[in-house]
């Protein structure tokens, strides 16, 4: 466990941006159910809800940052075009998003990127291009492509614009529970846990907000503890969506030492547990990276006894390779 330190904060603004963020995109993304576990909550003695973002279209919460982004571009910015960079969940997003706007781009992925991610990118006819394997490298790639090319690059995590359009979870939290303790979702660009924990300490500053990572790829746990941006080698994991570096300077860290509370590391192990206990009681399919809030919560629910806890299950989209994998 990884305690953070407390700082300056610009919330009010960015809970205006987040408001502003659901009235834009409103039309375009669903209300994600928040369903009650009766056996998590039975098994660790809390009361505990899921709040089902493997539900989103396109399998995941990033449709919410990724809508946000394009609507609020100007008729020029999209005339020349759009550059991003993924592992597969934004890009996707992104796709959706462009798929429906009609815009040129590109989306940069590397190389190890998820095989069902790639496919179902494939599917919106946007092109793809892979750029190395570590995330870090594809999205400076990817930046830089934009700029060469006088395009317009949309960061996964590292966009005011792109955070607030996920913040949009947690207003959605605060109609569908009248009161909440603690919240878990994973983080590894930090995107969704700097929304959602901006808007939800702007109503309630004593929700406690709880980051959680895979033990293979911990660099924003690690960074906050250091107090900058770490550049550190990660290991292969389940969670592919929060796996890789950081980009150097992005507001995610300074985003996320004010908001996040904590941060969980959990284990391959733990993440496998997880996916298959939501399958088993939920009959929910969900990725590595739900898997790692899920098990986060499962290895530190004795310290949550008799409160109201949150567990984001950020996305859906787990390749068959990997869930044969994992029940084997």
């Amino acid at each position: 466990m990884i305690t953070t330190r407390t700082a300056g904060s610009s919330m009010m603004d960015l809970k205006t941006d987040i408001l502003a963020a659901d009235n834009c995109i409103r039309p375009f993304i669903r209300e994600t159910p928040l369903e009650y576990s009766i056996v998590l909550s039975h098994m660790t003695g809390c009361e505990v809800y899921l709040k089902c973002e493997n539900l989103q279209h396109t399998g995941s919460f990033k449709v919410r940052g990724a809508f946000n982004k394009l609507l609020l571009l100007n008729d020029e910015q999209r005339s020349r075009g759009i550059v991003t960079a993924s592992s597969g969940n934004h890009g996707l997003a992104v796709a959706f998003g462009l798929n429906q706007f009609h815009i040129p781009s590109i989306i940069f992925m590397p190389e190890n990127a998820s095989s069902t991610k790639v496919e179902n990118i494939r599917h919106y006819g946007v092109p793809i291009e892979f750029y190395e394997k570590d995330m870090m490298l594809t999205e400076a790639y990817a930046r830089d492509y934009a700029k060469r090319h006088k395009m317009v690059y949309i960061s996964p995590y590292n966009d005011l614009q792109v955070i607030s359009g996920q913040g949009t979870i947690g207003i959605e939290l605060m109609r569908q529970l009248d009161a909440i303790d603690t919240v878990f979702a994973c983080v590894g660009g930090g995107g969704l846990i700097s929304g959602v924990g901006a808007y939800l300490k702007s109503i309630s500053p004593q929700i406690k907000i709880i980051g959680c990572l895979p033990e293979n790829s911990p660099v924003m746990a690690e960074s906050i503890k250091a107090g900058h941006i770490l550049e550190m080698e990660t290991r292969p994991t389940l969670s592919d969506a929060t796996a890789g570096g950081i980009e150097p300077n992005a507001i995610t860290f300074n985003l996320c030492q004010q908001y996040v509370d904590e941060f969980n590391l959990v284990t391959e192990d733990e993440i496998e547990a997880a996916i298959i206990h939501i399958m088993q009681c939920h009959h929910f399919l969900i990725e590595g990276a739900s898997g790692v809030a899920l098990a986060a919560f499962i290895k530190n629910a004795e310290r949550y006894r008799n409160k109201k806890v949150v567990v984001v299950l950020s996305g859906a989209n787990i390749s068959l390779e990997t869930l044969k994998m994992i029940l084997n």
